[in-house]
């Protein structure tokens, strides 16, 4: 299977992406040369994949833009503790950031820059929220 059919943000369509490596997507990182990637050949953006798991190629959501990588970053900045910490279980941050949004909240999934910045602000609401209710 080296095409599959992924959202492209950049594209705002589903795309045939198509399936590469590390070696072509961060020519510069030996270490990432194995792993699996997604690309779409039209823009040229790109989506790791669950490389850790038995679905090795499974991608890890839509492929973003790379304004869209760095607000999933602070996304993740914001809940991981949360989670991490020991402070509430991951299953509930998430639960909450799927009441605030919507629909069913992964970070991978947000398919706009849009989505993305609401998620974040979603984020740091339950960050606040929780950090007034531990004081």
């Amino acid at each position: 299977m080296n095409q599959r059919e992924i959202y492209c943000a950049c594209c705002e369509a589903d795309v045939m992406a198509r399936l590469t490596d590390g070696g072509e997507i961060y020519p510069h990182r030996p270490d990432l040369e194995s792993l699996p990637f997604w690309k779409c050949d039209t823009c040229g953006n790109f989506v790791g994949c669950h490389h850790k798991t038995k679905q090795r190629t499974r991608p890890l959501g839509c492929i973003p833009t790379p304004e869209m990588k760095e607000v999933r970053k602070r996304i993740h900045a914001v809940l991981d503790p949360l989670w991490r910490d020991g402070g509430m279980k991951r299953q509930a941050v998430y639960a909450l950031m799927t009441e605030h949004m919507g629909w069913k909240f992964h970070t991978g999934h947000t398919r706009s820059l849009a989505e993305a910045d609401k998620a974040l602000a979603a984020a740091r609401h339950i960050a606040a929220c929780r950090q007034a209710a531990t004081q």
